[in-house]
């Protein structure tokens, strides 16, 4: 059977087999959706693929049975422990989108017993992975293969029933899973929490709600995606934009996204994010903290200008779980407080009252202007001062009509970081604002701004001209920084820089995603300068040349294949108008 045909062929179960919804005006809320699936319930079937011991660590490969919508899902399970391990705290790891199951070893190494499960399903290269029966196909999140249903079905008609969606099949193998690691025979059934990295922090949230779990900890996902991201329903988009929901979002969003399952959560929950990921929608997905039940634990920290990496923060975790997992000791300090407003002067300014200022090792505060898309804001660093318990930083804007974000992470003494809540305002809105800042069309790339860049290290080229040189090769380096409208290019501009290197290198500069052009950095003894006019660039779809760098939200710079990016120095990148252009 062909891909065509197999589609069809499930497109035909579905139909034959869905239960119908309620109604349009009636959506089931996750309680009752669930109130009927016991993960305990069927035997599990346990093949044995692997198990062998290395270095004092247990590997077991293994497939189970999960019973969902009257179907068997066969699940592959990958599990580490310590050999002599006994009454181990237990973690379930989740992978993100298209991942694959990896227990992490450095929670097995101090003492957890941690199991990992596909629920990515069929796709190519993959020997061992879950297998959906054809009932079930949409399953399998490979678009090759079957490809996900969320608020529309295969042939692109609404859902009328919650349980069509994949989703509702990776909630169900996700507690099926936790149910196999608590009866291993090294896992202390008492005290279990689990982790989700991407699109299994999205699946956290729903997890969050079976009541054997002490803790989790979600990385990224954190709902907001399904109408809110998918059509640009930013909070603070001039004007507002709010399309009508179509019968299946609204069924979507009541039943499975991840943000319905806020209320119900019974497990200690931290949320990892970058502030510029584009899965954990920044200020829309922190208003979930305001819906938790009473008494159940919460913090999040947000890493500046993150994409998808959260090393600054990492640490949270392993506190976290030990405090409400483990039962430890841990100084988790209170939510820090904070507040937008204007100074005598009239400029904005954020001011961050923290808990325990005595153990604050220091506080950092970031804004940014204008954008109402969350990952595609250019983060600025404030600078900071301390005020007996308050710490202030000035946010200058170039227009007082336009939105100013701010928020501040605050570092402890312990390692831990704690995020302010998203502060956003209009100025104007505030009082008598003032605007302070102006454009410029110097693009930031040294001193303190090389913050504004990623992967990049402060550098120093011939006759003490300071810059920055890449330091990964595989990620790059680049900046946003043209989504501020301080350094958003003007009309008619080409890109200037300056560039040194002894060795030639052939570079790839890419812009938004679509647009990119091969750059050669010829060797030289001095310093070099080349200038990028819009049409260099070229579409990676239909080659067409890019028109105007005025769109342009950012650069990303990469090695061609057998060069190196590491070698190069770049220096007073610029935005330069030609009177003949």
């Amino acid at each position: 059977m062909n891909y065509i045909q197999r589609r069809f062929f499930i497109g035909l179960l579905a139909l034959l087999f869905s239960a119908p919804f309620a109604g349009a005006d009636e959506f089931i809320s996750p309680p009752v959706l669930w109130r009927d699936y016991d993960p305990d319930r069927g035997d599990f079937k346990e093949e044995l693929l692997k198990r062998e011991t290395k270095n004092g660590i247990v590997f077991q490969e293994s497939y189970i049975s999960a019973y969902v919508l009257g179907e068997e899902i066969r699940v592959f399970c990958k599990y580490s422990v310590k050999e002599d391990a006994t009454q181990a705290p237990g973690l379930l790891v989740v992978h993100g989108w298209m991942g694959a199951p990896s227990p992490t070893a450095s929670f097995v190494r101090t003492g957890w017993a941690v199991m990992a499960h596909d629920y990515c399903g069929q796709t190519e290269g993959r020997t061992e992975f879950t297998k959906y029966p054809a009932k079930l196909w949409h399953g399998n999140m490979d678009r090759n293969i079957a490809g996900p249903v969320r608020s529309e079905t295969w042939e692109g008609k609404p859902i009328t029933d919650p349980k069509q969606t994949s989703d509702y099949l990776w909630y169900a193998i996700q507690r099926r899973v936790l149910s196999y690691l608590a009866q291993q025979k090294e896992v202390d059934r008492a005290r279990l929490g689990a982790t989700g990295y991407s699109y299994g922090g999205t699946l956290m949230w729903p997890l969050g709600t079976d009541p054997r779990l002490k803790a989790i900890v979600a990385y990224f996902g954190i709902g907001y995606t399904e109408y809110y991201r998918n059509k640009q329903v930013w909070m603070y988009n001039l004007p507002p934009v709010a399309p009508p929901k179509t019968s299946g979002e609204e069924i979507y969003l009541a039943s499975i996204a991840s943000e319905a399952y806020v209320p119900y959560i019974t497990a200690a929950t931290l949320f990892l994010n970058g502030s510029n990921d584009h899965h954990g929608g920044h200020e829309r997905g922190l208003e979930s903290f305001k819906k938790f039940p009473k008494g159940v634990p919460w913090a999040f920290a947000i890493q500046a200008r993150g994409h998808h990496n959260t090393e600054k923060i990492e640490q949270n975790t392993r506190f976290w779980l030990e405090k409400h997992v483990l039962g430890r000791e841990v100084d988790w300090p209170e939510h820090p407080r904070s507040e937008l407003i204007l100074d005598a002067a009239g400029v904005p300014e954020l001011v961050v009252s923290p808990a325990s200022p005595e153990k604050v090792q220091k506080v950092e505060i970031y804004y940014a202007l204008k954008n109402p898309c969350s990952y595609a804001r250019s983060w600025r660093d404030a600078t900071v001062v301390r005020s007996g318990d308050r710490w202030l930083g000035k946010l200058p804007v170039l227009n007082v009509k336009d939105y100013v974000f701010g928020y501040a992470n605050v570092t402890y003494d312990s390692t831990i970081v704690r995020s302010t809540d998203f502060n956003a305002a209009v100025p104007a809105d505030l009082g008598s604002a003032v605007a302070t800042d102006k454009p410029s069309d110097v693009i930031a790339s040294s001193g303190d701004a090389l913050s504004l860049w990623s992967n990049v290290a402060e550098a120093e080229g011939p006759h003490g001209i300071r810059g920055l040189r890449g330091i990964d090769n595989i990620k790059g380096a680049g900046t946003e920084q043209f989504h501020d409208p301080k350094w958003k290019a003007p009309e008619g501009a080409q890109l200037l820089f300056k560039f040194y290197c002894t060795e030639p290198q052939t570079l790839v500069l890419s812009t938004n995603n679509y647009y990119s052009a091969e750059i050669e950095v010829t060797a030289s003894d001095n310093w070099q300068e080349m200038t990028l006019p819009a049409e260099r660039l070229r579409n990676r779809f239909n080659q067409q040349p890019m028109k105007s760098w005025a769109e342009m939200g950012g650069i990303q710079l990469l090695p061609k294949a057998g060069s190196d990016l590491t070698k190069v120095i770049f220096a007073e990148f610029k935005w330069v108008v030609s009177q003949a252009r």
